[in-house]
């Protein structure tokens, strides 16, 4: 039976339609998921949602235990994953409150556990990931936001930086020039774990501000978090959407 999981981003710790019919707290071999996985119905739909970062928001990107979510999602279940993320925009059409549907990603992360074969004795897959984002997927998130009436750039390379510090404006230069359209601190080693994993997996991405040197002066927090409330009613709208047609 499919079972459709969603990783929710800063901004989205929490979902307002998301009727709970129960919390679970799940053990791993890779340890604790970031909290419990909820277990519900959204619209309608049968869903399972975990909070990347913590209900309170309190675990920064590069200390997320990837394998855990992704392992915990898994063992209840889930074969479908969509990942929210809020990131910043890059190219000139990924700009405030635009939900982006990446294509492709670049890794820049380290110190990450990002595979879960560990075990020196322990025969390994060399994962295929061409493209790491499930293109079915892909297609209904996009058909989703049409049918919501939400902007959507239907493509994009997601460049995945450590964190939690935001980019300096030559960084971001160098991503430009390596293609990356948009900027995020949790797109790996999710999607590789998720390959690895067996399950689909897909991202919808929300930009809460133009990527450093992109603007004149320093991002206004004030500004993100604005952007951030109104990009997440626009994801939620997506998300609804595409339930109703069937992500899995």
């Amino acid at each position: 039976m499919a079972l459709l999981g969603i990783i929710g981003g800063t901004g989205l710790t929490s979902m307002p339609e998301l009727v709970m019919a129960r919390r679970e707290m799940i053990k791993t071999p890779w340890g604790a998921p970031s909290g419990p996985l909820l277990h519900g119905e959204l619209n309608g739909e049968p869903i399972t949602f975990l909070a990347r970062h913590g209900r309170g928001h309190t675990i920064p990107p590069h200390r997320v235990n990837y394998r855990a979510n992704i392992q915990a999602l898994v063992d209840t279940g889930v074969t479908h994953i969509i990942a929210v993320a809020a990131v910043g925009g890059i190219a000139d059409d990924c700009v405030d409150r635009i939900v982006v549907v990446p294509d492709q990603i670049i890794d820049y992360t380290y110190g990450r556990s990002h595979t879960f074969y560990e075990a020196k004795s322990e025969k390994f897959d060399h994962i295929e990931f061409t493209t790491p984002y499930t293109e079915d997927i892909r297609q209904k998130l996009i058909s989703g936001a049409k049918a919501a009436g939400v902007d959507c750039v239907d493509h994009g390379v997601y460049g995945a930086t450590q964190g939690p510090r935001l980019e300096t404006a030559a960084e971001i230069k160098r991503m430009e020039n390596d293609g990356c359209t948009i900027v995020g601190m949790t797109g790996m080693p999710e999607a590789a774990l998720a390959r690895e994993a067996g399950v689909q997996y897909a991202c919808c991405a929300v930009v809460v501000n133009r990527a450093a040197g992109k603007t004149d002066g320093a991002p206004v927090l004030a500004d993100i978090e604005a952007n951030i409330k109104a990009g997440v009613a626009n994801v939620q709208k997506v998300l609804a959407s595409g339930l109703k047609a069937g992500f899995c």
